[in-house]
């Protein structure tokens, strides 16, 4: 039986019950594990991806899907999401990875109740958590690629950042290695993703900045920065404390090389009870603020 040209049941044990959501390379099922079910797990549900069929067909597309698995197998922080395994349907000849079910509202979703930003006592701990997600990917050398608010879960248990679909090994991308080409997609989303990357460049951790930044300036303000007319200066998001705005305003800079700060230092910003400078040029640092 199936749905679509996709089997209801795969490799025997993963039952397909709906579509949670769909990206620019893959779908999301919400699944039944029946392994887990015949042991008595009570919680058998998981996520499970497969190609959309519409790439299903090009002969490097399994790559994708496994270089996204790969990527996200070596975060293992409790605000991004859990892998669980790569598997191939030998009968259909359809690869899919599982992963960590979740539960909770997408930040797009959330944007749609809160037009006029988030209060900063619900916006700060989403933001400092999201942070805290994308500074562990560099520091174990990947970079997301993808940031935006429908890429972000918030639930019972806090934040989740998932899909790395787009994502990259930072050291594929310094060194120069051979990697699957995702340009070629074309799925980067406009309103987030860093102006090198719509012009063809290479994903960087400044471009992830960017994207983040942006998602940041958007739970502030209620819109998005791109809805401000080009000839208006940016201004500071209604909810966000001036104290952070610095950081926020130089980490959505056009120009990369003006982005002089990191993940971690913007994460460090926002948690900060003092102002820093991130101005440019870069001044000397100021003594640095504990998290709250």
């Amino acid at each position: 039986m199936k749905t679509g040209s996709t089997p209801l049941l795969l490799v025997g044990r993963y039952h397909l019950e709906h579509v949670l959501g769909r990206g620019g390379m893959g779908v999301v099922y919400r699944a039944r594990d029946l392994l887990q079910e015949q042991f008595g797990e009570p919680c058998s549900g998981v996520a499970l991806k497969l190609l959309d069929e519409s790439l299903s067909a090009c002969p490097d597309a399994h790559v994708l899907l496994h270089s996204e698995f790969a990527l996200s197998r070596r975060l293992r922080h409790e605000h991004v999401v859990r892998m669980y395994s790569f598997e191939v349907d030998t009968c259909s000849q359809i690869a899919f990875f599982t992963m960590e079910l979740l539960h909770g509202m997408t930040l797009d979703r959330l944007l749609l109740e809160c037009p006029d930003g988030l209060p900063w006592s619900e916006l700060q701990p989403i933001a400092l958590q999201l942070l805290d997600a994308l500074a562990y990917a560099h520091q174990h050398n990947v970079l997301h690629g993808d940031i935006k608010p429908a890429n972000v879960i918030v639930g019972e248990e806090g934040v989740r950042l998932f899909d790395f679909g787009l994502g990259q090994s930072i050291v594929q991308t310094t060194a120069d290695l051979p990697s699957v080409s995702r340009s070629r997609l074309n799925a980067w989303t406009r309103a987030y993703a860093a102006p090198e990357l719509l012009d063809g460049g290479t994903l960087t951790p400044a471009a992830d900045l960017y994207g983040v930044a942006c998602v940041l300036y958007e739970l502030a303000q209620g819109r998005r920065r791109d809805d401000h007319p080009p000839d208006r200066t940016l201004s500071r998001p209604r909810q966000l404390p001036r104290r952070c705005w610095p950081a926020l305003h130089t980490a959505l800079a056009p120009d990369p090389q003006r982005r002089t700060l990191t993940v971690a230092e913007l994460r460090e910003a926002i948690g900060c009870k003092r102002p820093r400078w991130y101005g440019w040029p870069p001044r000397q640092p100021l003594k640095s603020c504990s998290w709250q």
